[in-house]
């Protein structure tokens, strides 16, 4: 199963337990297989440095290295109108329809509100966690 998550949702799973953090546990043991776009790589990255810094004994590298030697990674596309009210998540549906990816993890309610547009699913962590991970092992 290919799936994008959001910046929240990544950072989430790195810095803390929850649903995004079994959502991460699931792609690093293979269950999962992570699509990005160079600038979702590059906003995982930029958030994570900041939250690394408030929580100095998280190592934010070793997740970014495996991400770029095991994610699929798309170049940046720019869709033609703004699909969310913030234009700053339209690239999480950019990297979906170019990557023809259905799945979006997010809990940010711009992303939620467009859930369907393109194909495109967008479901919480914690509900993709009880819909795609617990019930299928």
């Amino acid at each position: 199963m290919r799936i994008i998550l959001d910046t929240n949702v990544f950072v989430s799973g790195v810095f803390f337990t929850g649903p995004p953090y079994r959502i991460l546990e699931a792609w690093r043991n293979g269950k999962l297989q992570l699509v990005v776009s160079q600038e979702i790589l590059e906003e995982y990255q930029r958030v994570g440095e900041t939250l690394a810094e408030q929580f100095p004994g998280v190592n934010l590298r070793p997740i970014l290295d495996l991400i770029t030697t095991n994610a699929e990674i798309f170049p940046n596309q720019v869709l033609q109108e703004s699909v969310c009210e913030d234009a700053d998540d339209d690239k999480f549906i950019a990297c979906a329809l170019a990557s023809r990816c259905k799945l979006i993890v997010s809990g940010d309610i711009h992303l939620l509100k467009v859930s369907g547009f393109g194909g495109i699913k967008v479901v919480r962590p914690r509900q993709f966690v009880y819909e795609y991970l617990s019930r299928r092992g």
